[in-house]
């Protein structure tokens, strides 16, 4: 066994263990958007002052492992102005890289409170493909027990005295996952998940803390989730004449195009574009990630010298390019790499 001291905290290694492996036994938040191909080279963690990517890098001597920050900066965009009342739920908005959880009163229909946080299944993967192949090998159980977790620390920070029914809107990988069943059907064709009406189960049985009963909304594909389904139900009917597009730009993106008559729906991946694992200087959005740009420059999160874009910053600098028409309508770029900062840049293969 060799010693692993990782930003002070001592670990245990056998020889050979992968270095990734053990920052995900220990807790350790080391995220893997590419699912530890070694392909995104977002790992990147010090080992005895040397950059290598933890989820190469083979565990052969004493090492010592300094970590970055890595806490992604949320917010929700709700505002809390409700009372609790004696109806009263939780209400879970369960994203592939983020989670709100929401305290609502059913009487008054408003939002009590609110908290967020980092969904801890990301040192698994970035995208719910990457997710869906790790449980495919290992199962199912270390990416349920880290979303529950998670769920309960966001429970605990909402004070939540008392058992209280969940409702829960995800994608359909997601859900699976919060339940407890192995999605490793949807990682092949005919890409067929387990089930996609709604779904419960005691809180008891998932291991949730002051919950009654989880309940899912349901789903409708195996990639097109319950969240999209909450936002159609928000849409106003479209008029004859007129249609409604609705756009759910997450780390898996759903968009729905509603008529009187129908409502048309796809996803994508946007993941890999949105939370850096496809970009040259892609990054999420942690301190020191170009959030926002223009004409007169670039903001990044915590005011920080840059070290990467994130999605916003990403969206920001592509307006701007077509608007300069440095990009073109085609998506072309003048030139093989446009600087945005010092050594910040985006590149053809990024448009």
């Amino acid at each position: 066994m060799f010693r692993v001291t990782v930003n002070g905290t001592i670990l245990y290694a056998p020889e050979g263990a992968l270095l990734s492996h053990v920052l995900m036994a220990s807790g350790a938040r080391a995220d893997h958007p590419c699912g530890g191909k070694g392909t995104c080279k977002k790992c990147a963690v010090s080992v005895n002052g040397k950059a290598v990517l933890s989820c190469q890098y083979r565990v052969m001597s004493d090492i010592e492992v300094v970590l970055t920050d890595g806490d992604i900066v949320s917010e929700t965009g709700v505002r809390p102005q409700g009372v609790v009342t004696d109806n009263t739920c939780l209400v879970l908005d369960l994203g592939t890289t983020t989670l709100a959880l929401a305290l609502v009163s059913l009487d008054s229909k408003s939002v009590v409170d609110v908290r967020c946080c980092t969904n801890s299944q990301r040192i698994f993967g970035a995208d719910v493909i990457s997710r869906i192949e790790y449980c495919t090998k290992n199962g199912v159980e270390q990416l349920q027990r880290a979303v529950i977790n998670d769920v309960n620390g966001l429970a605990a920070e909402l004070g939540v005295a008392g058992d209280l029914p969940l409702l829960v809107a995800g994608n359909t990988t997601m859900l699976h996952i919060f339940f407890g069943k192995n999605p490793a059907s949807m990682g092949v064709a005919p890409y067929t998940p387990l089930f996609l009406q709604s779904v419960s189960a005691s809180g008891v049985e998932l291991g949730l803390e002051g919950v009654t009963e989880a309940r899912s909304l349901p789903s409708v594909h195996a990639f097109v989730g319950a969240d999209i389904v909450s936002g159609i139900s928000l849409v106003d009917e479209a008029s004859s004449e007129k249609y409604s597009l609705l756009v759910d730009l997450g780390t898996n993106a759903e968009i729905a195009l509603i008529s009187r008559d129908k409502i048309l729906v796809t996803s994508t991946a946007a993941g890999p574009c949105l939370e850096g694992a496809s970009i040259a200087c892609g990054m999420s959005a942690t301190a020191g990630a170009i959030c926002e740009y223009g004409e007169q420059g670039y903001k990044t999160i915590g005011g920080l010298s840059p070290k990467g874009i994130c999605g916003t910053g990403l969206i920001d600098v592509i307006a701007t390019l077509l608007s300069s028409g440095e990009l073109d309508s085609s998506g072309h770029l003048r030139s093989e790499r446009r600087f945005i900062a010092p050594n910040i840049y985006i590149t053809q293969e990024d448009v």
